[in-house]
């Protein structure tokens, strides 16, 4: 039983971590655009492959 005096604020150091971590995503505008990033992969290059070099 007075492993509960461990573990509950272990889990709530644990959860705060957890909250701090999303809140700085979130600041740092990690979820701003979800849409763009999956269809730029999708987007054509139309531009032309650079020529070989030569080797001497």
């Amino acid at each position: 039983m007075t492993i509960l005096l461990f573990l509950i604020p272990i889990s709530l150091l644990l959860l705060a971590a957890a909250i701090g971590a999303f809140v700085w995503a979130v600041r740092r505008g990690q979820f701003d655009d979800l849409d763009t990033p999956p269809l730029d992969m999708l987007r054509d290059d139309d531009r032309p492959a650079p020529p070989p070099r030569d080797r001497d």
